[in-house]
């Protein structure tokens, strides 16, 4: 930012654009003969605006509707889809869009359970004909998944065990024994 020494250093924009046309650099703008004719009682002067602190806060509030948490997890489970979004046609609705309008419209008849819901709208889409793809395994399975089978837990356990012994057993391998693998040339 410039001080109020340095303003004065480089003038106003009027002199300065003023002495280039003198100079002939620069073509004569419009506006400098009006602002010879007229010119303010005060220098115009660029202020850097403050920032505010305290209590001034974002006025507009954060907007989530109903249906928001449905296409979060929609996105979560089946992704963005096989396909992108064809913008060009008016009427066209996203497979997302069908997903809650099929979730709204179940939820309203009100026979399915809560927790269903979600499941039974992607057999409702399946069986009119829109094919939905996992994106892949939730992390909620992933961690039911493993609680349910402790044996690969287990066999997963011991692998990594023996992994860090074999890292252990080349690290305390004789400096000796190291440099001959290193010198010595493979076979041909």
């Amino acid at each position: 930012m410039l001080g109020l020494g340095d303003r004065k250093k480089i003038g106003s924009v009027f002199s300065r654009t003023r002495n280039l046309v003198r100079l002939g650099l620069l073509e004569k703008p419009l506006w400098l003969d009006v602002y010879a004719a007229f010119p303010p009682l005060r220098e115009p002067v660029y202020r850097v605006p403050r920032p505010r602190y305290g209590s001034a806060r974002d006025p507009i509030a954060p907007i989530f509707y109903r249906e928001d948490a449905v296409r979060a997890r929609f996105y979560q489970v089946y992704g963005n889809g096989p396909r992108p979004f064809d913008l060009t046609q008016l009427n066209f609705k996203s497979t997302c869009q069908r997903f809650v309008e099929k979730y709204n419209e179940l939820k309203e008849e009100g026979k399915i359970e809560e927790e269903k819901l979600f499941e039974e709208t992607g057999k409702a889409l399946l069986a009119s004909g829109v094919i939905l793809q996992r994106r892949g395994v939730d992390k909620q399975e992933q961690q039911s998944a493993a609680s349910r089978d402790p044996a690969l837990q287990l066999q997963l356990q011991n692998v990594l065990e023996e992994l860090q012994e074999k890292r252990k057993d080349r690290q305390e391998q004789p400096p000796e024994l190291a440099g001959t693998h290193k010198e010595s040339p493979p076979p041909s």
